[in-house]
């Protein structure tokens, strides 16, 4: 068994080591800087950084954080605004009110059929009006104003690719087609343009909106064009639409028997559960 001496040296040489190494560290860890907490400048750090790829554009939803309120979830409704088509088009009457858009005329043949159809069930439209029609046939162009009907413009000879042209060629095709409107009935107010074939692009939207014009999309589609028939036409519209929505019908560009033939299911249907009307034939 050691003498008590010797535990007593040992005791304290340990304790003389343990305050050495105690020393050393302090003094080493007064040479390294302190590392800023990055609360105190408002930028919070992470360990993969900021990913601009993935950051919200605006006006798209985002994840709720702690602080999320109700308020803020109502904000964010995916409700249909009147701008939220393709390049802010405008796909919606913006109220609770209809409106049934006929595109690619006049048309000599089934633009009075759909006239006929309109009148009987007390309904204000919008068309949609190709230029070359419109010169061909002014006396339809005053027709559809004379029963109070929306004009909009269509493009010159429905150019699906008009938007991929320059705007110099997009802004005179445009003026020519206003032209030829205004021709047939001088003080035409054209508030509203729709692309051949909801093919837009920025430039034939932005020379639209400087020509005074409200770029239109739509919200139903029953793809009429296509010559479905009567019934798929009509099943379509009245199963889609709802409060707002703009519908997109052809009075021209083909066979449009089965159209003016589905309105006389819709117009029934429809003016039982919503207010159709023109859009408005001013700017808005």
């Amino acid at each position: 068994m050691p003498e008590p001496s010797a535990l007593r040296a040992a005791g304290i040489v340990t304790l003389v080591v343990t305050a050495l190494l105690g020393t050393a560290y302090a003094l080493g860890r007064s040479l390294v800087p302190d590392r800023p907490d990055p609360r105190a400048s408002g930028v919070v750090t992470s360990a993969t950084g900021p990913n601009y790829g993935e950051q919200p554009s605006p006006g798209t939803d985002q994840p709720d954080g702690p602080n999320t309120t109700d308020q803020d979830r109502t904000s964010r409704s995916p409700e249909p605004t009147e701008s939220d088509g393709p390049f802010g088009t405008r796909t919606t009457t913006g109220t609770s009110r209809v409106t049934l858009t006929f595109d690619d005329g006049p048309d000599p043949q089934y633009t009075p059929q759909v006239l006929d159809a309109l009148r009987e069930y007390g309904v204000r439209a919008t068309f949609c009006v190709v230029g070359e029609n419109a010169q061909a046939h002014p006396e339809l162009i005053r027709a559809i104003l004379a029963e109070g009907h929306t004009l909009c413009n269509h493009s010159w000879d429905h150019d699906v690719s008009l938007g991929s042209r320059s705007p110099e060629l997009i802004r005179a095709d445009l003026l020519r087609t206003s032209d030829a409107i205004r021709a047939a009935a001088p003080d035409a107010p054209i508030a509203y343009y729709r692309q051949p074939g909801g093919a837009w692009t920025w430039p034939v939207v932005s020379t639209a909106r400087k020509l005074g014009m409200t770029p239109l999309h739509w919200t139903v589609d029953p793809a009429d064009w296509q010559a479905p028939g009567a019934g798929p036409i009509a099943a379509t519209v009245v199963g889609q639409v709802g409060p707002g929505s703009v519908v997109l019908l052809h009075d021209a560009g083909g066979d449009r028997q089965g159209t003016v033939d589905a309105l006389y299911r819709i117009l029934p249907e429809l003016t039982g559960r919503f207010q159709l009307e023109a859009l408005p034939a001013e700017p808005t």
